[in-house]
């Protein structure tokens, strides 16, 4: 377990992730979110369907295996990148799978 603890009315507890979650409990109103930028043209990646036209573009096919995912394919490798189906699930972690097996195209920038 990691984060920081509070102590607050003599109530110790774990705040997990102290960037998103205040003090008491709520979520922070100005709470920094990261975005998914293609390089080449400074675009912000805001669906699925423009992430997948660029991805096209870079030689990734879309993958069929996973009725639950989304997933992309390179035919030249052995990567695979899979992703929820719903882009409001679509999470940091994701971005960054994207951006290490696409380098000079993507990156992660915070909003």
């Amino acid at each position: 377990m990691s984060g920081v603890w509070v102590f607050k009315n003599g109530v110790a507890r774990l705040v997990s992730n102290p960037a998103v979650e205040s003090i008491d409990g709520s979520e922070l109103a100005c709470t920094k979110r990261r975005v998914l930028v293609y390089t080449p043209s400074d675009e912000v990646i805001t669906s699925y369907a423009f992430l997948e036209s660029k991805l096209r573009g870079l030689g990734w096919e879309r993958w069929y295996e996973d009725p639950d995912k989304i997933q992309f394919h390179k035919a030249c490798s052995s990567h695979l990148i899979s992703l929820p189906r719903d882009f409001s699930r679509f999470k940091s972690v994701h971005m960054f799978d994207i951006v290490v097996k696409n380098r000079s195209s993507f990156e992660v920038r915070e909003s």
